[in-house]
């Protein structure tokens, strides 16, 4: 089988993974993967360092070979090769522009669920800094929203325009980084001289004082100036918790809109231009069926028609409604999410073995295994946690935000260095997913 129709088989799998994984988890040891090859029931999965590769093995090897499987209707052995940078479709990423290729408007696909969201993007991307400043879109995950930031981000490249696309946790991590280098001056230079600056998920500003206060000057500069703004949330501005009134404020004085649920016509369209750009010859029925089994999220759409693409090259069976719907017979039993892990319980797990109480792990002592503990429970809790910094701070005897983000990443280059810590740290990880089985 080619290396083309592994990582299509590859993606379906990560579809599936994304939300049996947490975000973290999945973002740092399945984001850089890649599907290399897949002959007689061994499938070769591509990563870029041994680190990776460990993790795997010892922590999901079981729940990827079950995807699999899944997917295969038989037997799965899954392999983790070093290198896939160097070999597979990934190799391309050394070089890849600062948006994504495949978000563009021409390829969006427009409907009456978002009609709206396209146009005022569109506006904003032909005229930046003269309407619609700043354009604030909103709507649930999965409806187009980083598609449209992006498609304003070639757009305004192509123009010659300065642009600086991010998500608002690195803008986040930014700014923790800066203040504790005391790089903030050339963190304000980085933000402050750019013509479009384009922030995805600003909800996640919720809650974050320093951040949200370095975002509101970077706005107001940038506001004056008649540089163009635009941000995505999961919400519209008043509905984000914790937030300032003059922040809120500032969010509302361009033009608010959002995006909707794709009704069947735009999910068809949808499905359609997908499987053309993959070069899948679908008959209409077949689409119609798929269109049919999604209606709130299509990431999840497309997620589906690879799927059922995947089942007809593993079996080498043509794509029909009966088809598809075995592919995806037995997806909504695959899907369901493990509970996550408590913080409580990495707490414990961690003092347990670095032998220290929790009430040390929790305190002040600052000797050099009781600091180094306390660095790992930090570590561990936004590894395997949806947490914040500011609640993983607060597990931890109101430890600050900056201070979880300096242990975090101490920690993750530590067990990129240090064999015996990095073997520690998996055995705690495995202690805690044992215990969730």
């Amino acid at each position: 089988m080619s290396v083309r129709s592994a990582q299509q088989i590859w993606e379906t799998a990560l579809g599936e993974l994304q939300i049996e994984v947490n975000r973290p988890n999945y973002l740092t040891w399945l984001g850089s993967t890649v599907g290399l090859s897949y002959n007689n029931g061994d499938f070769v999965v591509g990563v870029p360092n041994t680190f990776v590769a460990e993790y795997l093995e010892k922590n999901l090897r079981s729940l990827i070979e079950k995807v699999l499987t899944g997917l295969a209707q038989s037997k799965v052995k899954v392999n983790f090769h070093v290198g896939a940078e160097e070999e597979g479709p990934k190799a391309q990423q050394k070089n890849l522009p600062l948006f994504n290729p495949r978000y563009t408007f021409d390829s969006f696909i427009v409907g009456r669920s978002n009609e709206m969201a396209h146009a005022a993007a569109l506006k904003v991307a032909e005229q930046p800094g003269e309407t619609y400043n700043p354009l604030y879109i909103h709507g649930p995950a999965g409806l187009g929203k980083t598609h449209l930031l992006h498609a304003i981000g070639h757009m305004a490249m192509t123009r010659g325009l300065n642009t600086l696309y991010v998500s608002a946790e690195q803008f986040t991590n930014e700014v923790v980084s800066a203040i504790r280098e005391g790089r903030t001056e050339e963190f304000r230079k980085k933000y402050r001289s750019v013509d479009m600056l384009l922030v995805d998920d600003v909800q996640f500003f919720s809650g974050k004082e320093r951040t949200k206060e370095n975002f509101f000057h970077t706005f107001n500069a940038l506001h004056a100036a008649n540089r163009q703004i635009a941000v995505t949330s999961d919400r519209p501005p008043r509905e984000i918790p914790q937030i300032r009134a003059q922040l809120r404020s500032r969010l509302e004085w361009g033009l608010i809109t959002d995006l909707q649920p794709p009704d069947f016509e735009t999910r068809l369209a949808i499905l359609q231009a997908k499987a053309k750009q993959n070069g899948v010859d679908i008959t209409p029925d077949v689409l119609e069926f798929i269109a049919l089994q999604i209606k709130e999220n299509i990431r999840a759409l497309e997620g589906y028609l690879n799927r059922v693409v995947a089942y007809s090259q593993l079996l080498k069976t043509t794509i029909t409604p009966e088809s598809a719907a075995r592919a995806l017979e037995d997806i909504a039993s695959k899907n369901h999410e493990p509970p996550p892990l408590q913080p409580a319980l990495i707490a414990e797990a961690t003092a347990a073995s670095f032998q220290i109480t929790l009430s040390d792990l929790k305190g002040r002592k600052r000797d050099e295994a009781t600091v180094l503990a306390r660095q790992v429970t930090m570590y561990l809790m936004r590894q395997e946690t949806d947490r914040s910094l500011s609640e993983i701070g607060r597990e931890l005897g109101g430890r600050s935000p900056a201070t979880i983000s300096y242990a975090y990443d101490k920690i993750a280059n530590s067990i990129n260095n240090d064999p015996h810590l990095r073997r520690q740290v998996f055995n705690i990880q495995q202690k805690l997913h044992a215990a969730m089985d």
